[in-house]
C-alpha cells in the first residue's frame, strides 16, 4: 500500500490489472505517464482487501508437504513466480507469515502450523459441498439412483424389484450397472444412493466400514463350470489325474467377483496344474468364453442357471470348490430421503 500512495503522490498514475493463470488470479502493476489522478478514487481501492481464494488453500497445503517452492509450483502447475505471489497473498490475507523461508526446506511457522489444520478443514469442507447439495435435493426426490454389479442387474435385480413393489409404490429409478469398484466409488462421491452387489465376508471393500450400512438381501454361490465333451462330460476340470494344464477364466481386478475369488480361491488353486489363459471384467464374458469351451470359469449360480439345467454348462469341480456369496444392499449411514428410505424400510423387511 505505501508503495501505491508514492506512486500516486508521485504524480504517476497506476493501473491495477487482475490476470488469470492457471486458475489463478495473480496481480501486475503498470506504469503509465503521469496525468491529473483522483487520488480519494485510487485511495479506496488501495484500502479494499483482497478476497480469499479458494486456490491459495491448494498452495498452501502443497507448499505444506514439501518446503520446497519450486517443486510445489510444479505441482500445482503454476510458474514458480506466480506460485509464490499467491503464497505470499495468502499471508497477507492471514496478516502473518505462514513459512519461515531461512530454512532450506522452508518451515512452517507457528501460524502456519495453526493454519495448517485450518487449511485441511476447509478444504475437505468444500470437496463435501457437492455430495452434501445432492442429499439436500434428495430429501424431496422420488427418484432412485442405484449403482448395481453388471451380474446382478442381468439376473437378481429385475425380479427383486418386482418382489418389493407389492409393499411399496417406486418412483422413478436410475440403474447405472458397472463392476464393483466403479459402483463403490460412485457411492463414495455421493452419486448414487445404493449400491447392490455380491459380497463375501473375507472380501472386504470400500462400503464395508463406516460411515455405510449394508443389508443382506439375498444369496447365490459361485460355481466351477466348463463346457462339456461329445459325452456331456467336462471339457475342462478340476483335479483330473496325469491331465495337463487346466485353462481358467479369471476375473481383473476391478471385479467384485474378481475380489472375491482372489480371497477365497487364488491361493487353493496354486496347488493345482492351472493355467490362465483369459481375463476380463464382466461375468458375462467369462460366461461367453466357458460356453465356447475356452476354460473353467467361476460363476454365479444365478447366471448360469439355465445353462447348467439346459447342459450348455457343466460342473468343472466338486463342490468343496463352489463359492458361497451374499447379495448385499449398501448405503450410506446418513439420511436419504423419503423414497430412498421407504425403499430401504422395504428392502430390509423382505
Amino acid at each position: 500500500m505505501g508503495e501505491l500512495m508514492g506512486m500516486v503522490f508521485s504524480r504517476i498514475s497506476t493501473i491495477f490489472t487482475g490476470v488469470s493463470r492457471g486458475g489463478g488470479w495473480e496481480t501486475e502493476w503498470s506504469a503509465v505517464p503521469s496525468f491529473s489522478a483522483n487520488v480519494q478514487f485510487l485511495n479506496f481501492y488501495a484500502l479494499d482487501e483482497p478476497d480469499m481464494n479458494l486456490i491459495w488453500l491448494d498452495d498452501f497445503l502443497a507448499l505444506a508437504a514439501t518446503g520446497n517452492f519450486s517443486r510445489a509450483a510444479d505441482e500445482r502447475h503454476s510458474s514458480q513466480p506466480a506460485f509464490s505471489r499467491r503464497i505470499r497473498a495468502l499471508e497477507e490475507w492471514i496478516g502473518a507469515d505462514l513459512f519461515d523461508r531461512s530454512t532450506q526446506p522452508a518451515t512452517l511457522t507457528e501460524v502456519g502450523e495453526w493454519f495448517a489444520g485450518v487449511a485441511q478443514e476447509l478444504a475437505a469442507r468444500v470437496a463435501r459441498v457437492p455430495g452434501d447439495a445432492r442429499r439436500v435435493a434428495e430429501a424431496s426426490s422420488v427418484t432412485l439412483r442405484i449403482a448395481c454389479t453388471h451380474a446382478l442387474s442381468m439376473t437378481f435385480l429385475p425380479r427383486w424389484i418386482r418382489s418389493l413393489e407389492s409393499s411399496i409404490t417406486l418412483g422413478p429409478v436410475q440403474l447405472m450397472s458397472d463392476v464393483l469398484q466403479r459402483c463403490e466409488s460412485l457411492m463414495l462421491q455421493s452419486k448414487v444412493q445404493f449400491v447392490l452387489s455380491h459380497a463375501h465376508p473375507d472380501a472386504h471393500g470400500a462400503l464395508d466400514a463406516d460411515p455405510y450400512r449394508s443389508a443382506r438381501i439375498g444369496e447365490d454361490m459361485l460355481i466351477a463350470v466348463s463346457a462339456p465333451n461329445g459325452s456331456g462330460e467336462p471339457l475342462h476340470q478340476l483335479s483330473r489325474k496325469g491331465a495337463s494344464a487346466v485353462p481358467l477364466l479369471l476375473y481383473s481386478d476391478e471385479s467384485g467377483l474378481g475380489r472375491i475369488m482372489r480371497a477365497v480361491v487364488s491361493r487353493r488353486l496354486e496347488s493345482q496344474a492351472v493355467q490362465p489363459v483369459f481375463t476380463a471384467h464382466l461375468a458375462s464374458v467369462l460366461r461367453t468364453m466357458a460356453l465356447d469351451g475356452r476354460g473353467i470359469a467361476w460363476l454365479p449360480r444365478t447366471l448360469v442357471e439355465e445353462d447348467t439345467g439346459q447342459g450348455r454348462l457343466v460342473a468343472a469341480a466338486s463342490s468343496e470348490w463352489a463359492v458361497p456369496l451374499e447379495i448385499r444392499l449398501y448405503r450410506d449411514s446418513e439420511l436419504l430421503g423419503k423414497a430412498a428410505n421407504e425403499f430401504w424400510s422395504a428392502a430390509i423387511r423382505k
